[in-house]
C-alpha cells in the first residue's frame, strides 16, 4: 500500500524519471508547475468521452510536452509505463491489437464494465487471466474480474489510449455484430452456389439496421488505425472472414457470422452506391470519409465467389497517395535523373512493375509536385485512385465506349500540358500517347513490365514504331515495394558475403562478413521485424546512344548493358544498397526482385 501511495504521488514519479536519467531536475520543477492544468485538460477529454477513472501520473507526464533527455523527443506515456513497471515488478505490455482475441476478451468481460474501469483480459496463462490495464492500483475492479472469471488476475501494464481503442472499436464492433446476429435471420442466405430455401418473403436486408452501420465504422477506423491499404471481407460456408492488408501482407482480424457478413457487404454496397440486389456480377464503386481531420477514398470492389459476394475496400489516404520524390524512396543520382525527367515539358515518362509496386502514389506525387494554376493536368484512370482537385480526371468507362484510347484522342482538345494515362494496354492507347508526346505533352503513363528496358521492348511488341518510341521516351522507372526494418527493435548482425550473390552483386571476398540489420520482432511490427514500406527503383534514362539503340531495334540485352554502363542500377542493386544502409533486408529484397 505504501509502494501504491508513493507511486500515484507526481513528485515520486519524477523522482523515480530523475534517476533513470530520463529527465533533469529543472524538467521536474516545470512539470510540477504545469501538471494540475494538464490534469485538468485529461480529465476533461474523459468525461467527454465518457470513459472510467482519474487520470494518474503518468498519463498526466507527458500532456506537460516536456521532452526525454534520452530521446530529445516528448517524453511518452510509453516510456513512463515502463519504469512504473519496474517499481512494481510487473510486465509492460503494449497491446497488438491485430493477434487480440475478441472472442476471449468478451468472455470474460463486458464493454461498459472494460469501458469504466479501462482493463481487458488478453489471453490466459495456465490457471491465470492476464488482463492488461492502465490503473494497476484498481484493486475493486481486479476482485470483481477475479470472481467473476474464477481465475487468479496477472496484471500487465498498458496505455489508458491503447485499452480504450480496443475497447470502443474492437469490443464496440462485437458488440454491433452479435446484436446485429441476433436480430437477423441465420436461414436467410444470400449464397451464390449454396442456395437456400427463403421462408419468407422479407425484401433485403437493411442497410440501415444501425447495428451493421456500428459495425461497418468501427471496421473501417479500426483499419485505417492499423495503416491498412486493404480490406478484405471473404464470405465463407459458415462464416465471414475480414482481413486487413498492411504493409503488403494480410492478417486475419475478424470472424463475423455468416448473416452479418451479408448484412455488412449490404451496408457496404448502399454507401457505395452499388446495386445491391445484384449478386451475380462483380461491381466497383467508392466512398470518401474523414479521419483524423482528412478525408479518405475507399474503393469498393465487390466478387461473386463460392459462399458469397467477397468485398475488397482499397483504402486510399492522401497521407500516403502524395508523398515528395525522396519520401518515395529515390535519393542521390536517381532522384536528380528523376527530377529531370518531370522537367521536360513534352515526351514521354513510364514507370513500370506489377501490381501493387506503388506506380499510382509515384504518378500522383509526381503530377501534384507539377500541378500549378499555369498548367492543365488531365488524368485518365481506371478506376480513378484517388479524387484531386487539382486534376481533371477522367474515368473511363468501357461500357458506353470511353476507353484509354478514345479518351486519350479526345481530351487533346481540352487543351492539356500534363496528360496522365493510367495504364498503357493496347496499340491504340500507346499510339495516341506518342501522338500527344509529339505534339508537345508531357505524358505519364504505367506498363506491366518487370524491369525498365523490357518497356521499350513491350511497346514495340505492341506495335509502336522504335524510331517513334526513340523521339518521344524520355525515360522509364522500374520500382518495387520492400518492407522497411522497425526501428524499434532493429538490431546489427553479420551475414556470409555469400548471402548477396543471389541478387547478382559481389561484396567483399569469398569468405568475408558484411554488416547488416534486421528486426528482431516486437509489439510495434507485430514481431515481424518490418514497419512500414518503402520503394527500390530502376532508372533508365532515354539519351542519345540509347536513342540510337532504340531506333535500330537493338535487343533489350544491349539496351540494358549501355544503360548500366552510364550509370543505371538494376532494382537488385538498388534493394542491396537499402539493405547496407539498413533499410531493409536481403529476404525482402529477393522476395521482390525474383
Amino acid at each position: 500500500m505504501a509502494k501504491e501511495i508513493d507511486l500515484l504521488n507526481p513528485e515520486k514519479i519524477l523522482s523515480i524519471l530523475q534517476s533513470k536519467g530520463l529527465i533533469s531536475e529543472e524538467d521536474a520543477r516545470k512539470i510540477l508547475v504545469t501538471y494540475d492544468s494538464a490534469k485538468a485538460r485529461i480529465l476533461k477529454r474523459i468525461k467527454e468521452e465518457n470513459e472510467g477513472g482519474e487520470p494518474l501520473p503518468w498519463e498526466v507526464i507527458p500532456e506537460t510536452g516536456i521532452k526525454s533527455s534520452l530521446t530529445g523527443k516528448p517524453l511518452s506515456e510509453e516510456e513512463i509505463l515502463k519504469v512504473v513497471a519496474e517499481e512494481l515488478n510487473i510486465p509492460y505490455e503494449k497491446i497488438d491489437p491485430v493477434k487480440l482475441d475478441l472472442n476471449f476478451s468478451s468472455k470474460y468481460i463486458t464493454r461498459p464494465f472494460a469501458r469504466k474501469h479501462n482493463l481487458v483480459p488478453l489471453r490466459e496463462e495456465g490457471e491465470y487471466l492476464v488482463v492488461a490495464t492502465s490503473n494497476p492500483f484498481n484493486l475493486e475492479a481486479i476482485s470483481t474480474l477475479a470472481n467473476t472469471s474464477k481465475k487468479k488476475i496477472k496484471l500487465v501494464l498498458s496505455s489508458r489510449k491503447e485499452i480504450d481503442k480496443i475497447v470502443r472499436d474492437l469490443m464496440g464492433f462485437r458488440s454491433s455484430v452479435e446484436k446485429a446476429s441476433s436480430s437477423l435471420s441465420s436461414t436467410f442466405d444470400f449464397g451464390n452456389l449454396e442456395q437456400y430455401v427463403k421462408m419468407r418473403a422479407d425484401r433485403e436486408l437493411e442497410a440501415t439496421d444501425s447495428y451493421i452501420i456500428n459495425a461497418v465504422d468501427y471496421m473501417l477506423r479500426y483499419a485505417l488505425d492499423q495503416r491498412a491499404s486493404d480490406i478484405h471481407m471473404e464470405p465463407k460456408r459458415n462464416e465471414g472472414i475480414i482481413r486487413f492488408r498492411i504493409d503488403g501482407v494480410l492478417h486475419t482480424v475478424y470472424r463475423v457470422p455468416r448473416v452479418v457478413h451479408n448484412a455488412m457487404v449490404a451496408r457496404i454496397k448502399a454507401i457505395g452506391k452499388l446495386d445491391i440486389a445484384e449478386k451475380r456480377k462483380p461491381q466497383d464503386g467508392r466512398l470518401k470519409t474523414k479521419y483524423r481531420d482528412r478525408e479518405v477514398e475507399i474503393r469498393i470492389s465487390t466478387m461473386p465467389v463460392a459462399f458469397g459476394e467477397k468485398v475488397v475496400l482499397r483504402l486510399l489516404d492522401p497521407k500516403f497517395m502524395f508523398k515528395d520524390l525522396h519520401e518515395l524512396g529515390l535519393s542521390g543520382k536517381d532522384l536528380s535523373t528523376f527530377q529531370k525527367f518531370i522537367q521536360h515539358t513534352h515526351g514521354i515518362i513510364l514507370v513500370t512493375g506489377p501490381t501493387g509496386s506503388g506506380k499510382t502514389t509515384t504518378l500522383y506525387s509526381v503530377l501534384k509536385k507539377l500541378d500549378s494554376p499555369g498548367v492543365n493536368i488531365i488524368t485518365i484512370e481506371d478506376p480513378i485512385e484517388m479524387v484531386y482537385e487539382g486534376f481533371n480526371q477522367i474515368n473511363v468507362n468501357p461500357s458506353v465506349g470511353l476507353d484509354f484510347a478514345q479518351a486519350l484522342r479526345h481530351i487533346l482538345r481540352q487543351d492539356p500540358d500534363i496528360i496522365m494515362v493510367g495504364e498503357i494496354r493496347d496499340y491504340e492507347t500507346a499510339r495516341n500517347a506518342i501522338q500527344a508526346a509529339l505534339t508537345g505533352h508531357l505524358v505519364l503513363s504505367t506498363l506491366h513490365t518487370n524491369d525498365a528496358p523490357s518497356a521499350i521492348t513491350r511497346l514495340i511488341d505492341i506495335g509502336i514504331e522504335p524510331f517513334l518510341i526513340a523521339s518521344t521516351l524520355i525515360g522509364v522507372v522500374a520500382q518495387r515495394l520492400v518492407r522497411t526494418i522497425c526501428p524499434y527493435c532493429k538490431e546489427k548482425i553479420e551475414v556470409e558475403a555469400g548471402e548477396f550473390r543471389n541478387l547478382g552483386v559481389k561484396i567483399g571476398g569469398e569468405h568475408s562478413r558484411v554488416t547488416v540489420y534486421r528486426g528482431k520482432g516486437c509489439s510495434k511490427c507485430r514481431y515481424t521485424g518490418y514497419l512500414g514500406r518503402t520503394a527500390i527503383f530502376e532508372i533508365l534514362p532515354v539519351d542519345d546512344e540509347i536513342r540510337k539503340l532504340i531506333a535500330a531495334k537493338a535487343p533489350e540485352d544491349e539496351i540494358r548493358k549501355a544503360a548500366m554502363k552510364k550509370g543505371m542500377q538494376t532494382l537488385k542493386v538498388a534493394g542491396v544498397k537499402k539493405v547496407l544502409n539498413g533499410e531493409t533486408t536481403i529476404e525482402e529484397v529477393l522476395r521482390v526482385t525474383l
